[in-house]
């Protein structure tokens, strides 16, 4: 099967990832919630990593509610959007380290690895959605973050998510 039709099926099929960027809203609204917490901050982000626990499951049941089957893989571009996936795993190091280090400023890198991770899926749904967003919440997150409290991010993630995943739902409209 050439590579444009394989594309143009994971696209329909997958409906260009939204059940996963739909489940990023709950997640950075869940980060929200912990950030304006009262806790100490090395506690807070261990919270706010186990936020993103969730995400798959959350996919799965917006994917079903959307009719999209998040675990297909009949298609052998699904493996390489895992892979993608994946590499955002790697970059978790470096936010690992950075709450170590800089604890105040985990929130804002981990939003940044986020970002930036949605890059390559502008290629693989050939998306202008994805494009953008990636490039406008790693360096959003970049100034954000530096900036204001980490409770302000991460509620401008989550409302940010939320009109990517519009922008997302009208390229899917108009396929």
């Amino acid at each position: 099967m050439e590579l444009q039709k394989l594309k143009a099926d994971i696209i329909l099929d997958q409906k260009k990832g939204l059940p996963f960027i739909v489940s990023s809203i709950i997640v950075w609204f869940l980060i929200w919630i912990v950030t304006t917490s009262d806790i100490p901050i090395g506690l807070k982000n261990i919270y706010i990593f186990s936020c993103s626990i969730p995400m798959v499951p959350i996919a799965w049941l917006a994917g079903k509610i959307m009719g999209v089957e998040v675990f297909k893989n009949e298609n052998p571009l699904g493996k390489l959007g895992f892979l993608f996936t994946m590499n955002q795993m790697l970059y978790l190091l470096i936010v690992m380290w950075v709450l170590n280090v800089l604890p105040e400023k985990m929130v804002m890198v981990y939003a940044m690895v986020f970002g930036s991770h949605l890059l390559p899926y502008s290629w693989l749904y050939e998306s202008k959605a994805y494009l953008f967003f990636s490039i406008f919440i790693t360096i959003i997150s970049l100034i954000v973050g530096s900036l204001f409290p980490i409770d302000v991010l991460a509620i401008l993630l989550c409302l940010t998510e939320v009109i990517f995943s519009f922008a997302l739902r009208l390229e899917v409209k108009n396929l």
